[in-house]
């Protein structure tokens, strides 16, 4: 579970710029789903727990279709901290983009996935 400040703000970000489903929603609690991954969110009891949080939580997502996202994702570059898409060394290509809470996801795609989606579409 992720604590968040607002929900609102939270469900909408993972919605309408990560692409998750919500399965569950309300004001204190809610679930995400997307590529069967599943994020629950609970709303945090105090500011206090979220200045304690922001910038400490990490959470990876993998993906398919990363190209797709990435090409959503990064008309947000202004607007929220986001590391551009690469391939890491150990087989994956991914970006990096902070939520509303603070909170870095991980978003990642096996690289073989990812370049032969990126080559079919250049052929």
């Amino acid at each position: 579970m992720l604590a968040v400040a607002d929900m609102d703000q939270t469900l909408a970000f993972y919605q309408d710029i990560l692409g998750f489903v919500p399965t569950m929603k309300s004001a204190e609690y809610s679930i995400v789903a997307r590529d069967g991954q599943i994020i629950h969110f609970m709303k945090a009891a105090s500011a206090d727990v979220m200045k304690r949080l922001r910038g400490h939580v990490e959470i990876y997502v993998e993906v398919r279709g990363i190209q797709e996202i990435w090409a959503k994702v990064k008309g947000f570059r202004l607007r929220y901290k986001v590391r551009d898409l690469f391939d890491r060394e150990y087989g994956m290509t991914e970006f990096h983009i902070e939520d509303p809470n603070g909170i870095l996801i991980f978003v990642g795609e096996p690289t073989a996935k990812a370049t032969k989606k990126s080559d079919a579409e250049g052929a």
